[in-house]
């Protein structure tokens, strides 16, 4: 992490850090707001906020950091949505977290929207968050088993591993969904036969519904029809007299006799002419209309009869006849399905128990590289103990078999011995708060030695540690720096003497209260871990014993 920008978190009113790679260390009396650093991280890191992390400098929180991360990070297929965030030619990655008084959040990198998980998918590949608790998590089987593979390197395999079991979850999904479907299918058979049955009886044409019902209404009406179309041609051409057909005729031949001696009927005389010819055509249809309009009583009965399975169908389904058949086309799709059921299911299945030998090896390969891995790491962290004034103390780790998941098939429980004639338990049952701490870095160092995330942050982890013993705990911090960056909450002078940055977290009064933190340089470090030694000011020796440490570290 390159740079920790904070503001209106808490008692924070505005902080702006630029961190050293190595050990970056926090300090400040009881109270001061140090635990708001880890607070801030956890953000960044996608924890889920609290409105109550908001301050009483403004309606929201704003915390933001800068990481200088290497190209192939990008690469890692979680973390595709950041990837595709990310500006041409930015080679940091700047994460973000705003957090409103409401209880509402918003998620940011390079100030683009992103989803909470993709800061957690951040978090998990760049951050740690280590505090005086961690001996609790150790005892978890999943934190320890998280220890034991950072140890031995394992983050290909768990890669793998975590691939494996996604794709035998996915398989097992997909053959339970289309087992599912099958069952669904299956109970509506007769259903989707019938309707199959039906429209395959009837048989209809498209459109032929309009064509039924206009040809029911002319078969219903035939009387009335025929009397207007009788009667009609008897006005245009009667069988006794002169009809509008005839009188047109003579009316077109009396004008047209005189427009050459007046032009201006010509065109009259046109117009009645065409006229007449319309009527005479008018009259034959009217005719042929008659001739074919007869009485069919039969044919009447069969369109009401189909017009009623029609009607019956579409109030059935809700649709028109015309849905009604593409329903049972859909049907019919789905029986032919339901019949290659089997094939697929089969097929399915394969594939199941393809993904499961896939993540049974996977699994077989994480187990084999674990237990030989474990009695390394065993002997590592009592070294390390040692190192730390527990020379006594016995690791028995337990790898025992479990239900697989994306961690594989193993569970690993922690035991120790922390004095001699003690039997083993679980690390939170058989130390003191000290011991706890000094446990948690011992296996923590030996951890690291394997890789993991680039900064961790040690909240508070040397609580209860005093003596030679903060000595050995300053020197191992020292030591776990060379290879990750730490940022480090604590109390011990002989911590904060070896820091390569030192910021002092301090209390401003006013209302309302606000916190600041300051990076210190030279006179101001000694000054401080004089304070930590609890030498009141203008105390000379214990200033020369503040100089003296830090020069020593």
């Amino acid at each position: 992490m390159l740079r920790l920008h904070i503001e209106n978190l808490a008692l924070i009113e505005h902080a702006e850090l630029e961190l050293d790679p190595g050990l970056n260390v926090l300090t400040g009396e009881t109270g001061a707001g140090k635990t708001m650093l880890a607070q801030a991280i956890g953000l960044i890191a996608g924890v889920q906020p609290a409105a109550e992390m908001v301050g009483a400098h403004g309606d929201e929180s704003y915390v933001e950091a800068e990481f200088a991360v290497p190209e192939e990070f990008f690469a890692d297929d979680s973390l595709e949505a950041v990837a595709a965030l990310r500006p041409e030619g930015e080679d940091t990655l700047v994460v973000a977290r705003r957090l409103s008084r409401a209880g509402r959040s918003r998620a940011l990198v390079w100030g683009r929207s992103c989803a909470r998980a993709d800061l957690q998918a951040i978090g998990e590949r760049l951050l740690e968050i280590s505090s005086q608790h961690e001996a609790r998590r150790m005892a978890r089987p999943g934190h320890a088993l998280d220890l034991l593979d950072d140890y031995a390197d394992l983050a290909p395999a768990r890669r793998a591993m975590a691939d494996a079991w996604s794709a035998l979850r996915a398989c097992r999904a997909e053959l339970e969904r289309q087992r599912e479907a099958t069952r669904d299918a299956e109970r509506r058979r007769s259903e989707l036969e019938g309707l199959v049955e039906a429209i395959a009886a009837l048989a209809p044409e498209s459109g032929e519904r309009d064509r039924l019902s206009e040809e029911r209404q002319r078969l219903r009406h035939l009387d009335d029809l025929r009397a207007a179309a009788g009667d009609a041609l008897q006005l245009l051409n009667p069988d006794d007299g002169d009809g509008a057909q005839l009188l047109a005729g003579r009316a077109a031949e009396l004008v047209g006799g005189v427009e050459e001696i007046e032009p201006r009927l010509a065109a009259t005389a046109g117009e009645l002419r065409d006229a007449g010819e319309r009527l005479q055509e008018a009259a034959i249809e009217l005719r042929s209309y008659l001739d074919e309009l007869e009485a069919d009583p039969a044919r009447l009965d069969w369109i009401e009869d189909r017009l009623a399975a029609f009607g019956e169908l579409e109030r059935r389904h809700g649709l028109s006849i015309d849905g009604v058949v593409e329903l049972a086309a859909d049907a019919q799709a789905a029986l032919r399905q339901l019949d290659g059921d089997g094939g697929r299911l089969a097929e399915l299945q394969s594939e199941v128990e393809a993904a499961e030998r896939r993540a049974k090896a996977a699994a077989a390969k994480m187990s084999r590289a674990r237990a030989s891995a474990l009695p390394r790491f065993t002997r590592d962290v009592e070294s390390e103990l040692a190192d730390l004034g527990m020379e006594d103390a016995k690791l028995e780790p337990a790898l025992k078999p479990a239900d697989m998941g994306a961690r594989g098939t193993d569970a690993l429980t922690l035991l120790i011995a922390a004095n001699p004639g003690l039997p083993a338990a679980p690390l939170s049952q058989t130390a003191s708060g000290g011991e706890l701490s000094r446990i948690a870095l011992a296996i923590r160092v030996a951890a690291r030695s394997g890789g993991g995330p680039a900064t961790l942050l040690l909240d508070e982890v040397d609580a209860g540690v005093g003596g030679r013993t903060a000595n050995a705990v300053g020197e191992k911090l020292k030591a776990l720096a060379a290879s990750a960056q730490l940022l480090c909450i604590t109390h011990l002078p002989q911590i904060a003497a070896q820091a390569d940055a030192h910021f002092r977290v301090e209390k401003l009064p006013g209302d309302p209260t606000a916190t600041r933190i300051v990076r210190l340089r030279d006179r101001e470090v000694v000054d401080e871990v004089a304070r930590m030694l609890g030498a009141d000011e203008g105390d000379a020796a214990a200033r020369r014993h503040a100089r003296a440490i830090v020069k020593a570290s």
